[in-house]
């Protein structure tokens, strides 16, 4: 069976990016003639044409395109290979955990203060992103653990230990007709004519049609609601970074979200095993007391 170089990799990466070779070469930081003498090097030993060449340029075969995603996919593996064994011999040996800023903060606080007192209060780092990032820093290396949401994240290649299975709440601006409600349906909040859905990002980056604004951030999600231009729905412990423009309002019959501790199925992180017993005493104590999830009425702002 053929083996590929990472370097073979690296520039065929390039090359497919740029489409062009002498682009490739110049981010590459070697000359034309060797990036060109090592890609057809590659398909010769392959078998395969992975470009058509072209006075203005060169274009992916379907082999190509197929290597192009692979490539990606093992270049990123390396990387975090790479970053996972450095990070193994630094001094600083706190566990990274990453999560959507603001959500399940109040979850994010008891799993702190007892991952606290098994591992020390510089046990655990936490790496604060956006919404859907967090598959990508555990594949990465950049995060050791996760506090990710099911059914709406990517949860490819992970372990997962379920922490919290909630409702959701529509969060509008605090001066719509809404406020006054007890409850709405999903059919309700999805067709208002003057507050439309905000749309997020699929996990393959692209929106879905609707008129709601699109948003990749909480700030620009914050920031649309609170000027009446958007509405959403978010699990229910997320509205602590709820401004005092914005109201919650229950969503009876919105999926449940379940929140999870997930991790790289391939590797144990350091202190995964303290971290996971960790969680597991949350879950208990919330099961035995859930208003110690509550979130405030005045809430957190944002």
């Amino acid at each position: 069976m053929e083996t590929l170089e990472t370097r073979e990799l690296r520039y065929f990466a390039a090359v497919a990016q740029e489409l062009h070779f002498g682009r490739a070469a110049a981010r590459l930081g070697i000359a034309q003639p060797p990036l060109s003498r090592a890609i057809q090097q590659l398909e010769r030993r392959l078998g395969v044409r992975l470009l058509d060449r072209g006075p203005g340029g060169v274009a992916l075969t379907e082999a190509g395109s197929v290597l192009k995603v692979e490539a990606g996919l093992a270049l990123a593996a390396v990387e975090a290979a790479v970053r996972r064994t450095r990070r193994a011999a630094a001094p600083s040996r706190a566990l990274r955990l990453a999560t959507k800023a603001g959500a399940s903060h109040e979850l994010l606080r008891l799993l702190l203060e007892q991952t606290a007192r098994a591992l020390g209060a510089d046990g655990i780092e936490v790496v604060l992103c956006e919404v859907g990032e967090q598959a990508g820093l555990l594949r990465s290396g950049a995060a050791d653990v996760a506090i990710m949401h099911r059914p709406v994240d990517d949860l490819t290649g992970v372990e997962t230990q379920d922490l919290l299975t909630e409702g959701q709440v529509a969060i509008v601006p605090s001066s719509h007709p809404l406020t006054s409600r007890d409850q709405v349906t999903l059919a309700e909040v999805s067709h208002l004519p003057d507050l439309p859905m905000a749309r997020w990002p699929r996990l393959d980056g692209t929106y879905p049609d609707g008129p709601g604004p699109e948003v990749r951030t909480q700030s620009q999600l914050a920031q649309s609601v609170a000027l009446g231009l958007a509405l959403l729905v978010i699990p229910a412990s997320s509205r602590a970074w709820q401004w005092p423009q914005h109201a919650a309002v229950p969503v009876v019959d919105a999926p449940e979200i379940t929140t999870v501790l997930a991790w790289p199925a391939h590797t144990r992180p350091r202190a995964l095993d303290a971290v996971r017993e960790a969680a597991a005493e949350v879950v208990r104590r919330l099961r035995s007391d859930p208003a110690a999830l509550v979130v405030p009425e005045d809430g957190a702002q944002g």
